[in-house]
């Protein structure tokens, strides 16, 4: 007899520490980019549903629902732990939502502190109620099946961006930033440095300063020669 695999695959992973996801809590994601070398953003249509509701920092935990079907999304539900941020991909697929505010309200009261999709959701009215932040390419009212195959905590690409569970994912106004588990410890060790040399930047902006360090003249008189 032919083994039917199982509608939703399920794959276990390890969790950065409470301590690593904490420190990168309120970090501006161009930091983390500048951290990571100069990339780390997800693709740049990705927006907040409700423009106000766009910050959170958590454990990335991956779906890949595929298009026009919101099956493991809702399977993923028992799989939410406190910190969570659900980063759903349809491949792409905007000819319905992902999701809405009944699921995404049930997110959040698993302990999720966020959503990315690379699709579209819906019910802004209910979402901006539910508070909790949620990205997507789009929206529309149109609804998802429930039915199709699809995977939890196996690594996807979103928007065409890897994403495995177990990274950290950080969204402010400027955009979403995947810290993938293997570079956080290497992230964290970078910071200090470039926290300190923006903050001298921006010191330098308000005394005045019209060119970056770089390009500054030495401006003192040529010594005389003998």
């Amino acid at each position: 007899m032919i083994d039917v695999p199982p509608l939703i695959q399920r794959q276990t992973f390890t969790r950065p520490t409470p301590d690593q996801v904490e420190a990168l809590r309120g970090t501006p994601t161009g930091f983390i980019v500048d951290a990571l070398g100069g990339s780390g953003a997800l693709y740049y249509r990705l927006r907040p549903a409700i423009e106000e509701q766009y910050a959170f920092c958590g454990v990335a935990l991956t779906v890949d629902a595929g298009p026009g079907d919101n099956l493991a999304l809702v399977h993923a539900l028992q799989d939410v732990q406190p910190g969570d941020v659900l980063m759903a991909t349809t491949g792409g697929f905007t000819g319905c939502a992902i999701t809405g505010d009944l699921v995404l309200g049930m997110a959040k009261n698993c302990g999720a502190v966020g959503f990315v999709t690379d699709g579209c959701v819906r019910d802004l009215v209910g979402l901006r109620t539910v508070g909790l932040p949620a990205w997507a390419v789009g929206v529309t009212p149109n609804s998802p099946q429930r039915h199709r195959p699809g995977t939890i905590g196996f690594a996807i690409a979103l928007a065409g961006h890897p994403v495995a569970s177990g990274d950290i994912v950080v969204a402010d106004l400027d955009g979403v930033v995947v810290v993938p588990q293997a570079r956080i410890a290497q992230v964290l060790a970078r910071l200090p440095q470039i926290r300190a040399a923006e903050a001298r930047a921006d010191t330098a902006v308000r005394e005045g300063a019209r060119l970056p360090s770089f390009l500054a003249v030495d401006t003192a008189p040529a010594a005389s020669k003998p």
